[in-house]
């Protein structure tokens, strides 16, 4: 069987309360704790928040990366995240990372497009 890279969930949603997604540093502390808690690896991450409101957010991960980018002003946000499944099948960690995330921004989703590689 070949080998199959991993699970590539890209997603938009709305958020219950739209400040959420006026600034990056909650994300932030949210990510770095969910980065953590799934046992990945960050080797590199921007944070920027525009002017008025919004902000945009790409975490490098052995693994792979996840992105944020939002636009309060819609209360619109786009999410995705990619693991490798280099030493193990990780589908089920990106799915519940996806989760999770939906849950910190009481997000209601759009769409989603499950990817596999």
């Amino acid at each position: 069987m070949p080998y199959q890279p991993g699970l590539h969930i890209l997603a938009e949603f709305s958020a219950a309360d739209i400040s959420s997604l006026s600034a990056s540093a909650p994300c932030k502390v949210f990510f770095d704790d969910l980065i953590a808690g799934y046992s990945l690896a960050k080797v590199g991450e921007v944070y920027h928040d525009f002017e008025g409101a919004g902000f945009t957010a790409v975490v490098c991960l052995t693994e792979s990366h996840l992105s944020i980018h939002t636009w309060p002003e819609f209360n619109l946000a786009t999410f995705d995240i990619f693991l490798s499944n280099y030493q193990k099948d990780n589908s089920e960690k990106v799915r519940a990372i996806y989760s999770e995330v939906l849950r910190f921004f009481e997000g209601t989703e759009i769409q989603k497009t499950e990817l596999v590689r």
